[in-house]
């Protein structure tokens, strides 16, 4: 892969991040809210989040998870955000080396399945899965009258030096 693609893949795991250490905050019938049109409640959209990341490392390099719990049932906010953290990793290493998006994956999906896909589209199916995951739970905040953070790019630029505003 290219350093190009640093900033949207730092990106995303730096806004789960936040999002999750904003909502470690919310109390429990928040965190069990949910709103028509999105994926469930906050807590199973952060699961599914971190899961499918999970499942998109291992799609990319066979890397598989050692954690002790399956993503999509740990209930604990802070175990979510340390295997975040630790997938975040993997992003910078799959950015920092050689990387075909042109290199086709066999596999069988959740249903069993089979399909092909191209590696570049794994990339770009998990920054939109995660930016539009986080536009859900940001659905349901504001349905239960919490202001959600801002996890925009610029937001990520602001708090990474990557954008600052001259005055």
């Amino acid at each position: 892969m290219t350093a190009e693609l640093l900033d949207p893949l730092r990106h995303n795991t730096w806004a789960t991040k936040q999002l999750l250490e904003f909502c470690s905050r919310l109390k429990r019938e928040q965190l069990d809210a949910t709103s028509e049109g999105t994926y469930g409640t906050i807590l199973a959209t952060l699961q599914h989040i971190v899961g499918a990341d999970a499942r998109y490392r291992w799609r990319l390099s066979g890397i598989e998870s050692a954690w002790s719990q399956d993503p999509e049932e740990t209930t604990d906010l802070a175990m979510l955000t340390t295997m975040n953290d630790e997938l975040g990793v993997f992003w910078e290493q799959l950015a920092s080396e050689p990387f075909d998006p042109d290199r086709t994956i066999t596999g069988k999906d959740r249903a069993g399945n089979a399909f092909e896909v191209k590696a570049g589209l794994i990339v770009a199916q998990a920054l939109n899965h995660g930016n539009e995951h986080r536009a859900q739970i940001f659905t349901v905040l504001t349905t239960v009258g919490v202001e959600p953070p801002s996890l925009d790019g610029w937001s990520y630029g602001a708090a990474t030096g990557r954008f600052v505003i001259s005055t």
